[in-house]
């Protein structure tokens, strides 16, 4: 029988669920066609308010007038398809037919209501703002004003001495809001104006206003650019036309442009420049709102000004998630989520078959949310979520249609509550008594026991199981649970409630900081109370630290939790215009939380005058990208003349200042990322300057969006703490949450940089241990860190979020691009760039430079600059010198390596003479070093190319000597020549021609008039390099040379040059000229053979092109040496005259002359060989 009653309530039941199918399908049928709109009208028009529904029928269609039923009469009818009809329309007064309008429509599954629809009548009220008289200079700006309130709005048109204002000159422009501006004014401008509004229901005349035009006086002055009319704060509806006014005055005459705070681009599509800079949008968008800078700017210099205003378009409600239809069994649970945005934020609110609903012990409303706990039969409706703001409603429906069952298991039984953490409890129940079999999953329900309209939260888990931890909860809450078996067709009853307590912990985190100073010598510390869900119990004390930013001795001072003062604090007694650097930590019963990050504060200077103290200051999160900004003045005597704002996201510099007049009060700051920290910064100022600032840091919250069905986890790691180890490591630690599982758990580390974010730069680890070593990040790198647990395929939420900053790294390469450029003879400029580090800060960069000399012995000069400079001078530089420069980049952390050096050479001024001076030198010039000697590529060229002919030089001569020699073997004797021609004698060199007839040669360097005959029947001419000999004698001793080149090495400071020539039986003349070092030319065999080490110098060479002399000897003359050296000369001196015995010699370009009538002669006797 049982069985037979069972199949039996079975087949009912299907039959229940066949009949009410067409029932759950035909409600969704009940929809509006058309919905009413809004209207304007005029006086006694008529009008039809447009509403038509389908649905199953009979569909019935009522209206209402202010949330009230609107009731039918002569005059206001409903028509057969439900619009509403107003034969005429009446204004004024109770029976007025201006409001807001809502149809009605419903059958027998339930009841919608229609959005709402204002019916307008046309208007015009008087001016709100008129023009006034205007007393302006020739070629300077002249405004007028006009502003009226009208519906819809009115048309402004201009009248200049009763007839109207022409507008073909592009000197006069009228604005959309009626503003009137003539630029450059001439003497016909001045009359009398006056603005005519215009709309279909009237039209106004203002009072006239005088414009009167004063000569200008000479010429006009400069002046720097000035902002007469900004931009002011406007509201405008979607679809209509924002005007922003900007005239600005200077001279030169300022340009005038517009840009975003936000760095965002301006519509160019939708905006456009009226006039001479004022701007306006044409069918404004959400997404044109935000602060707008005008700035005006002197052509052709950095001089300007900035103003700014902010635009905010008002857009009517859209819904972002609309509700969904359900099917529920009795005693069950019901959830409808509604969320909808708009400016301004529209407000939700929920109707139940047209009517609004109110909350009781089972039905609550919150966070846009409708629940319903413990359905019953009559929560079987239509539900509507309605979102409304100024600028119109709208609605979105859904349907509960509850299910009746009677085979229903009983409740579970026996639930107990244990509490395991601060923020997790573990639950366990028994099976229900009845029908346990049948249940397929368990629903645990929980919420905070104090407070009303609280939500209510809900975890389905499998029929295998009898327990659950609840995590996530708010530490030192108390909680409320019960739980519910379900079975395929139904639910139970709901289980017996037990409330459970959580533990205390630490705080989560920090408050914010407000920071004011009243004098030079005080900061108030203020700050907001931690909600409980962040401070996760009774907060028992704070803890305030400070130091200046130069000092790192940190002062404390602990103050008590609750208190009349227990959220500010004076700290009295500091230095003024000093940096200070404040935070707090939070404490409970558990412990202390992290400190938070430091906050910077300047005091004030020391100032005789009195300025404005600072406002009081109030912020709001309106939405998650816009922050509401209020304030009021502290008492003072300081006559206020306006405000100052500021407001920029935390970790990044300060941006551009607002300005206000004396009398805002409230701004609203639209446009910010949500979910981010902003500073915003207040002062008023006056005559005297600019006042004390109030500061304060708020957060905006996150954005809304879907949300998820609440499930239960895992909860997360807790007390995570971070330790900076270097600049590229940090140690990471954290706690396991307390749970009595004993199954193996993993964690996650995820870590990234702060500032800016970039998800490419988001790195992981994966870890069983409670510790990680985070490696490999960026020096001087704010990082944020967070963990999360890992179990059996589950996976808690991430941590609270920690921040820590790796240490700065010293400069671990040298500065770029290094160059040296001579400026001056004495002077060079030496530039470079920073070296190629992320995130490198550079203190100051040390600059080294020596000449060779001083290089080589090791001292160098020693110059600093500042890490923003990237230039240097290097003065006093000695002329004839070569300069070694080298540069290396300097922080708190250590010095960083050298640049290579560069070679800056600094030649003599004749030599630089015609020359460019501004060489520069470079890196890109390698610099090689050789024996501790640098050289450059292009001295390295020349010094190969110099070899190179060096070389062939000598294979060329020694080609030559050969030739002679064999020339000599050939030839049975020598002969000197005697016989020269008188013009040779006088001449010092003999003809051309002569030379060739008799086969001698001859050269004769720097040679006088005079000669010396030795007496000895031999015709000998003698110069001050010696005897003139013939071919002959000089092929004999050619390859005496070669012996004797050892013999010619200078002593001391002079160079003696030694010959003997005979013959057998003759008498040998020897001449030895003693000269100095420097004052003579060597032979060209003498600088082949000299010592290793010694070089010719260049300079020699050109100094001997300078006196005309070719600066090179032959082999001849070189010949004049031989190993054969008298025994006993004698000593001769020549008598010549001072004008003939001066030589020109040229050292380093430099011509100086020098006595060489000093001669020595030796003549010795030789025996016949």
């Amino acid at each position: 029988m049982a069985a037979a009653g069972r199949k039996t309530r079975q087949r009912l039941l299907v039959l229940f669920w066949t009949l009410s199918l067409p029932a759950v399908l035909c409600f969704s049928e009940l929809s509006f066609v058309t919905e009413p709109s809004d209207k304007t009208v005029s006086h006694s028009d008529h009008v039809v308010m447009d509403c038509l529904a389908q649905g199953q029928p009979p569909v019935d269609v009522r209206w209402q007038k202010n949330g009230a039923k609107l009731l039918e009469s002569d005059r206001v009818r409903v028509l057969p398809n439900g619009s509403l009809s107003l034969s005429f329309v009446r204004r004024g007064g109770e029976q007025s037919d201006e409001g807001s309008y809502q149809c009605l429509a419903h059958n027998k599954y339930g009841a919608i209501l229609s959005q709402r629809a204002r019916l307008t009548i046309s208007s015009i009220s008087s001016f709100v703002t008129q023009p006034s008289p205007v007393v302006v200079t020739e070629g300077s700006v002249a405004r007028f004003a006009c502003g009226v309130t009208a519906n819809p709005p009115a048309i402004i048109t201009w009248e200049f001495n009763q007839r109207a204002l022409p507008l073909e000159t592009e000197r006069i422009t009228v604005l959309p809001n009626g503003v009137l501006q003539i630029h450059e004014v001439k003497p016909e401008d001045a009359g009398v104006y006056c603005c005519i509004a215009t709309n279909i229901a009237s039209r106004l005349r203002s009072r006239e206003a005088t414009l009167t035009v004063n000569p200008a006086s000479g010429a006009k002055p400069l002046m720097k650019p000035q902002i007469i009319a900004g931009p002011q704060n406007i509201s405008t509806s979607l679809h209509q036309t924002a005007v922003l006014e900007c005239v600005a005055e200077g001279n030169p005459r300022p340009l005038v442009s517009w840009s975003r705070a936000d760095s965002k681009p301006i519509d160019v599509f939708g905006a456009r420049v009226l006039g001479s800079g004022n701007l306006v949008i044409s069918s404004v968008k959400a997404q044109h709102s935000g602060i707008y800078l005008c700035r005006a700017t002197t052509p052709r210099t950095r001089n300007y000004t900035v103003a700014a205003a902010n635009l905010t378009v008002l857009v009517p409600p859209s819904l972002v998630e609309k509700p969904e239809s359900q099917t529920r069994p009795r005693a069950g649970t019901a959830r409808f989520s509604c969320q909808a945005e708009g400016m301004p934020s529209p407000r939700i609110s929920w109707l139940k078959n047209g009517a609004a609903i109110h909350s009781n012990g089972r039905i609550k409303m919150y966070n846009s949310k409708l629940v319903i706990t413990q359905i019953i039969p009559e929560d079987d409706a239509i539900y509507q979520c309605q979102a409304e703001n100024s600028q119109g409603s709208v609605l979105s429906m859904a349907r509960l249609i509850v299910v009746m069952s009677e085979d229903r298991p009983s409740a579970p039984r026996s639930v107990h509550a244990e509490t395991i953490s601060s923020s997790a409890i573990l639950l366990a129940w028994e099976r229900p008594q009845y029908n346990a079999e049948k249940v397929i999953a368990y629903s645990v329900h929980y919420m905070k026991a104090e407070g009303l309209n609280n939500e209510e939260y809900q975890a389905v888990i499998g029929n295998d199981t009898t327990s659950h931890i609840v995590d996530d909860l708010e530490p030192a809450c108390n909680y409320t649970f019960y739980i519910v078996a379900y079975m395929p067709m139904g639910a139970s009853r709901m289980s017996e409630q037990v409330t459970q307590h959580t533990l205390e912990d630490v705080p989560l985190r920090t408050p914010e900081l407000g920071l004011t100073s009243r004098s030079p010598t005080d900061i108030l510390v203020s700050w907001q109370p931690l909600p409980a869900k962040l401070s996760r119990g009774r907060v028992s004390a704070y803890r305030l630290s400070y130091r200046t930013a130069a000092d790192e001795q940190v002062s404390s001072v602990e103050l008590p939790g609750e208190g009349e003062n227990s959220t500010q604090h004076l700290l009295q007694g500091l230095q003024p215009d000093t940096i200070y650097l404040l935070r707090i930590a939070v404490s409970t019963r558990i412990g202390w939380s992290q400190p938070s990050a430091w906050s910077s504060h300047r005091t004030p200077k020391t100032s005789s005058s009195t300025v404005p103290p600072a406002p009081n200051l109030e912020l709001e999160p309106l939405n998650c990208t816009s922050i509401t900004v209020r304030w009021h003045p502290a008492p003072s005597d300081a006559i206020i003349q306006g405000y100052k704002l500021l407001c920029y996201p935390d970790g990044q510099t300060e941006g551009s200042t607002i300005q206000f007049h004396p009398q805002d009060y409230q701004y609203t700051i639209a446009g910010l990322d949500p979910r981010r920290k902003y500073h915003v910064k207040l002062l008023a100022f006056s005559s005297h300057g600019d006042g004390y600032q109030a500061h304060q840091i708020v957060s905006t919250p996150g954005c809304p969006s879907a949300p998820n069905r609440r499930l239960a986890t895992l909860p997360a790691p807790d007390h995570v703490h971070g330790q900076t180890n270097s600049s590229s490591v940090v140690m990471l630690s954290w706690g396991r949450p307390a749970f009595s599982s004993g199954k193996p758990v993993s964690y996650s580390i995820r870590y990234g940089p702060v500032a800016p974010y970039n998800a490419s730069a988001v790195r992981y680890l994966q870890t069983t241990e409670q510790t990680v070593m985070v490696q490999g990040l960026r020096s001087n790198t704010r990082y944020e860190f967070v963990v999360r647990l890992h179990m059996d395929q589950m996976s808690s939420p991430w941590s609270s979020p920690i921040y820590q900053r790796t240490l700065l790294e010293a400069p671990s390469s040298p500065p770029l691009a290094v160059r040296v450029t001579l400026i001056e003879d004495d002077t060079a400029l030496v530039s470079w760039r920073q070296p190629e580090q992320t995130n490198l800060v550079v203190t100051h960069y040390t600059i080294l430079y020596a000449s060779q000399r001083a290089w080589l012995a090791g001292e160098w000069q020693v110059l600093q600059r500042e890490g923003s400079n990237t230039m240097a001078l290097l003065e006093k530089l000695e002329s004839g010198n070569v300069y070694m420069v080298k540069i290396s980049a300097s922080n708190q952390a250590g010095d960083g390596p050298f640049s290579n050096m560069v070679e800056l050479p600094i030649l003599r001024g004749k030599i630089q003479q015609g020359k460019n001076p501004r060489h520069t030198y470079s890196q890109t010039e390698t610099t090689v070093f050789t024996d501790g000697l640098p050289f450059d590529e292009k001295s390295m060229t020349g010094i190969i190319i110099g070899v190179c002919i060096a070389l062939a030089c000598i294979i060329i001569c020694i080609f030559i000597l050969i030739t002679k020699s064999k020339t000599r073997r050939k030839s049975s004797s020598s002969k000197m020549i005697g016989r020269i021609n008188g013009e040779v004698m006088h001449n010092g060199v003999p003809p051309a021609n002569q030379q060739q007839a008799e086969n001698a040669e001859v050269l004769v360097p720097i040679m006088g008039n005079h000669f010396i005959d030795a007496k000895g029947g031999t015709p000998l001419m003698i110069n001050r390099s010696g005897p003139i000999i013939s071919s002959s004698q000089n092929k004999a001793r050619k390859w005496n040379i070669f012996s004797s080149a050892e013999k010619r090495i200078p002593k001391k400071n002079q160079a003696v040059e030694r010959g003997c020539f005979y013959e057998v039986g003759k008498t040998v003349l020897q001449y030895e000229e003693e000269q100095a070092v420097a004052s003579l030319q060597p032979s060209s065999l003498q600088n082949f053979y000299r010592p290793l080490g010694e070089s010719e110098s260049s300079q020699t060479s050109e100094g001997s092109r300078d006196t005309g002399d070719s600066g090179n000897f032959s082999h001849d003359e070189a010949e004049t040496s031989s190993p054969n050296i008298c025994q006993q000369p004698f000593v001769c001196e020549d008598k010549r005259g001072p004008s003939e015995n001066v030589a020109t010699v040229n050292h380093g370009g430099i011509s100086k002359r020098e006595d060489t009538s000093s001669c020595v002669l030796n003549v010795c006797a030789h025996a016949s060989v």
